[in-house]
């Protein structure tokens, strides 16, 4: 089979489409569900990144033909051609399969974290208390940390105008977002959330903790 046709056999995929747009759109609602509408800003910034990725991915590559028709750069039309950042650096099948990789890492680590996050927000406020354990004892903002990782991931793996366009967008909405609730935060907890805050970073953890970051995610996904 044709580089061409293999290219051609890769899209028109809409069912497909249409599966993955509502398989990552539950996980989000599911562990991201928007209180308020500040919250429902930012999962509806994700949402349009989930459709922008999945259309284009499986169904129309637009970004490629916007880039190959109106910008004339030579991009060839073969099974890879999606991995855009090792086919415009000219790192073929290798490049693109090492930027999968990456890209699918960062993901799973960005899901993790939203999932991570969840459950002990979830236990917190049960509990009457504030979320300072686990996961919350490393990074201020895990699930959002997470949302940010699993979107920075996916335009490493399969970049598209679209989405690159969304993804600094994304970032300063949960950074707003986080602020506005770090204020409620002090509000309802006073020098306990002040003192919180001091010793602990907003978004990723600090050099030298990332390991029991890992060790905090694995137990709090996979109990013993």
């Amino acid at each position: 089979m044709s580089d061409l046709s293999n290219f051609a056999g890769h899209y028109g995929h809409w069912g497909l489409v249409l599966i993955l747009i509502v398989a990552a759109s539950w996980i989000l609602y599911r562990f991201a569900a928007p209180r308020h509408w500040r919250e429902w800003a930012g999962v509806g910034l994700v949402q349009a990144f989930i459709i922008a990725l999945y259309a284009e991915m499986y169904g129309f590559p637009l970004t490629i033909y916007l880039l190959t028709g109106f910008l004339g750069i030579d991009i060839p039309l073969n099974a890879m051609p999606g991995h855009l950042w090792a086919t415009l650096l000219g790192y073929g099948m290798v490049g693109g399969t090492i930027e999968m990789l990456l890209g699918g890492g960062f993901i799973v680590m960005g899901l993790l974290l939203l999932i991570g996050g969840w459950r002990e927000v979830y236990r917190a406020r049960a509990a009457g208390r504030m979320a300072d354990s686990e996961l919350y004892a490393l990074v201020r903002h895990p699930q959002y940390a997470g949302i940010i990782l699993a979107v920075f991931g996916q335009i490493v793996h399969w970049p598209t105008i679209v989405t690159v366009a969304l993804f600094p967008v994304i970032v300063m909405v949960y950074v707003r977002l986080a602020r506005k609730e770090e204020r409620e935060m002090l509000e309802r907890f006073g020098a306990a959330y002040r003192d919180y805050r001091e010793r602990v970073p907003m978004f990723f953890p600090r050099r030298g903790e990332w390991s029991r970051l890992v060790n905090v995610l694995r137990d709090s996904i996979f109990p013993a």
